[in-house]
């Protein structure tokens, strides 16, 4: 008999919870219509919107016209880059600030940005992937159209002082971006210290294909897509009106509980780490020591190779990664631990092991011997 899934990939995405398959299923039957239109069944999907959006407000601490509903992180991250920076340019300003390990849905936008001719700085970051703020302070200038840096990084957890980071890139000027999207499960995000925040529902037990850009009262940026005019002509498109939904239910219930969940799964994840540190050899823990997600062992095994591992563990029942999904199947090893220093041979053993709300103890003891066990096999 197959024994049942552990799965720790939560970083790369959740299950849909109750409270939310609940919210959604009315909208995903008789509550059908299109939220623009004007009749009945159209007024019946807006109210939806509107309720979820409120929710979602409410779990950042915005206000409801705050929110930009989008189909996801990677949209909303590709509006607050290229967006603030072409309405930055109209200002004379042509710079954009990232640092070296933002997700992929913020650093190719910069990049692409830069084929476009503005001034693009990628800021390091020390050995626990910690923004060197004397850098950033160094890279922003009264130019400066944008500052973005992650509030949780997604591969080794490590939480940036988004709070220092949003003061440099204020006092030049420049808009400041944050994706909290790792964030947001387990950490009180409060939207009011940025000026654009990126959220995605499937992080936190809402559905996939939705997401917000939290755009404070006065922030200007330029629209990516444009057509009917939803979202205050910022996005246009059709809503999902189901997945909205789901995405406020989720919001909310995880405002309600992260704190408790937070203090429930850290020990679990501590004992994870405790377990392969004491019976494995040459294991090192990556992500900063205190600074980091609850949730979140990202580790390197030196002599071992990290695609074999995690196929031994998917055989094993045990659902674990490399690093993000966004960049699952690539050879080379990870840009993040590159740019913490870490050694391209160390960074060829990674595994990333992400609990969520539901994780036990067991299921922890459980993966824990199965990658015991898999890595004594690998290094025979």
């Amino acid at each position: 008999m197959t024994s049942p899934l552990v799965y720790l990939d939560n970083a790369a995405t959740t299950p849909l919870s109750a409270a939310a398959r609940a919210a959604m299923a009315p909208y995903l039957a008789e509550r059908f219509g299109n939220a623009s239109s004007a009749h009945v069944a159209g007024r019946e999907a807006r109210k939806g919107v509107d309720e979820a959006r409120e929710r979602v407000a409410a779990a950042v601490g915005a206000r409801p016209d705050e929110i930009v509903f989008t189909s996801g992180g990677t949209e909303a991250d590709n509006l607050a880059i290229k967006g603030a920076a072409w309405h930055g340019r109209e200002q004379g300003r042509d710079g954009i600030v990232v640092t070296g390990v933002e997700h992929h849905a913020v650093l190719d936008p910069a990049r692409w940005l830069a084929r476009q001719g503005f001034r693009v700085t990628e800021v390091p970051v020390d050995k626990y992937g910690t923004v060197r703020l004397s850098a950033l302070a160094a890279s922003v200038d009264h130019r400066t159209a944008v500052v973005s840096v992650m509030w949780a990084n997604n591969e080794v957890g490590t939480i940036q002082p988004v709070e220092a980071c949003a003061r440099i890139a204020h006092e030049a000027g420049a808009v400041f971006h944050t994706d909290a999207v790792q964030a947001m499960p387990w950490l009180p995000v409060d939207a009011s210290i940025a000026d654009l925040t990126t959220l995605a529902a499937h992080k936190h037990g809402g559905p996939k294909g939705v997401g917000a850009l939290v755009v404070r009262r006065g922030v200007k940026i330029q629209a990516l897509l444009h057509g009917g005019g939803q979202e205050r002509d910022v996005r246009s498109g059709t809503y999902n009106v189901a997945g909205i939904v789901g995405f406020g239910a989720a919001a909310e219930e995880t405002a309600a509980n992260r704190d408790h969940w937070s203090a429930v799964v850290r020990p679990l994840r501590n004992r994870l780490q405790e377990r392969l540190i004491d019976q494995i050899t040459k294991v090192h823990v990556n992500g900063h020591p205190a600074d980091r997600l609850p949730n979140n062992l990202h580790v390197c095994i030196e002599g071992v190779d990290g695609e074999p591992l995690i196929l031994l563990l998917d055989a094993e029942g045990i659902a674990a990664s490399q690093g993000s999904a966004c960049s699952s199947g690539a050879a080379e090893p990870s840009y993040v631990l590159a740019a913490m220093g870490v050694p391209r041979e160390v960074a060829r053993g990674t595994l990333r092991l992400t609990l969520g709300r539901d994780t036990t103890e067991e299921q922890v003891d459980r993966a824990a011997n199965a990658i015991i066990d898999a890595v004594v096999r690998l290094r025979r």
